[in-house]
């Protein structure tokens, strides 16, 4: 869904300071991933460390989807470590447009994956995230539903809850989950899809009743601190006993990550909105959501 043009030079450069580029087999498949260990890793060496695995969106690189959404800080400054891992064919199986049940095991890849990390990195077992963009986001769902006992927390941007994902949960594992989404989004719609994905809305409500909280007081907030943007935010939220589920609406945002840089790439992505970074909002709510 995104493609994000950069010079050979510079993603060449970027990655070799920023993160290490890795092999991973999974099933017979060469798969890879990207790993970002912030500066406090080396220089705390018997203290274990969060992590965020990031998922690109549909035909993005993982190199891309690091130079996008600058993860990395957020990384440096908050002490955790960011895995980027690659989809097949820059894709991952989110229940539509490939078949939930027969196509890609990309959940089985994050588990293999998530396991070998335990077993060469200090990873705090309480504080396992995921987050991503477009199909990324979409997955960030299924993971939500199929690896509760894994990820504390999911935090999905421009991925609403699909069909699929919702028909085939069977778990009653409670999980926090923060679905943002600008109404103005011309390739994820906001208001859902048929046979598709629910509406940002529904995936709302879907969360708030799988983990009890439906029917608990929910607090609102706008935030508009950029007048010039074109765009607000509001943000919904409902937390009880260190669950939490939140709807960050972007009014007129579009099919971007808030707080990036915008990119006009001939392609109708929307609005970007100044109004908030979500990278430090996802990690306050990350951090306020580790497993007890």
């Amino acid at each position: 869904m995104l493609k994000f043009l950069f010079t050979a030079a510079l993603l060449l450069a970027t990655i070799t300071v920023s993160a290490q580029l890795k092999p991973f087999e999974f099933e017979g498949t060469k798969r890879k991933y990207l790993l970002y260990l912030p500066a406090s890793y080396a220089a705390n060496p018997a203290q274990a460390f969060p992590v965020v695995f990031h998922f690109h969106g549909g035909g993005m690189t993982v190199a891309e989807q690091m130079l996008y959404t600058r993860m990395n800080d957020a990384a440096d400054k908050h002490n955790f470590i960011v895995v980027y891992p690659s989809g097949i064919k820059q894709d991952w199986n989110v229940g539509f447009d490939m078949s939930h049940q027969h196509g890609t095991n990309d959940v089985g890849f994050v588990k293999a994956l998530l396991d070998s990390l335990k077993q060469s990195y200090r990873i705090d077992d309480k504080a396992i995230f995921a987050t991503g963009l477009s199909r990324g986001g979409f997955f960030c769902h299924r993971l939500a539903a199929e690896m509760p006992n894994d990820f504390a927390a999911i935090a999905s941007i421009g991925g609403p809850l699909p069909d699929s994902v919702k028909f085939y949960h069977r778990t009653d594992k409670r999980i926090s989950v923060l679905q943002v989404h600008g109404t103005a989004d011309e390739v994820v719609k906001y208001d859902g899809k048929a046979n598709g994905y629910a509406s940002a809305p529904a995936t709302y409500t879907y969360w708030l009743t799988h983990n009890g909280l439906a029917g608990q007081k929910e607090s609102k907030k706008v935030l508009n601190v950029n007048k010039k943007d074109s765009t607000s935010v509001m943000v919904q939220e409902v937390s009880d006993k260190g669950i939490t589920v939140s709807l960050v609406t972007v009014e007129n945002g579009g099919h971007t990550w808030p707080g990036s840089a915008p990119f006009n790439i001939g392609y109708p992505l929307g609005n970007t909105t100044a109004d908030i970074d979500i990278n430090e909002m996802m990690w306050s709510f990350f951090n306020k959501n580790r497993k007890r």
